[in-house]
């Protein structure tokens, strides 16, 4: 599996879809599926029955996730491409901005 260059708690920035345009911190990363959960961003509808947890049920407002090539990162305020730089020793992401490669972690 290959290392996704999307990490948890990053700042991303939607590209693709209603939302596009919007920025938040990723929540979650489901590499399996290419998925992204991201804060604010792409909220749905859900409809929940009661249960012990929550008496009344109803419709709840929720974060659905979104295709992770649908977000960029966001690097000092800018959406970048990230690439990976060294071997598999000292592998490190890196921002791909103006030609030049800067670390991002």
């Amino acid at each position: 599996m290959a290392t996704s260059k999307i990490k948890k708690d990053d700042l991303v920035k939607v590209i693709a879809g209603k939302d596009k345009g919007k920025e938040g911190k990723v929540l979650a990363v489901d590499t399996k599926n290419h998925k992204v959960l991201v804060e604010g961003v792409n909220k749905v509808f859900k409809h929940t029955k009661p249960s012990m947890q929550n008496q009344a049920g109803g419709i709840v407002e929720v974060e659905a996730p979104i295709d992770i090539s649908n977000v960029m990162y966001l690097y000092k305020g800018q959406a970048v491409r990230v690439g990976f730089k060294g071997d598999k020793k000292d592998k490190v992401r890196v921002a791909k901005v103006n030609g030049k490669l800067e670390n991002i972690d």
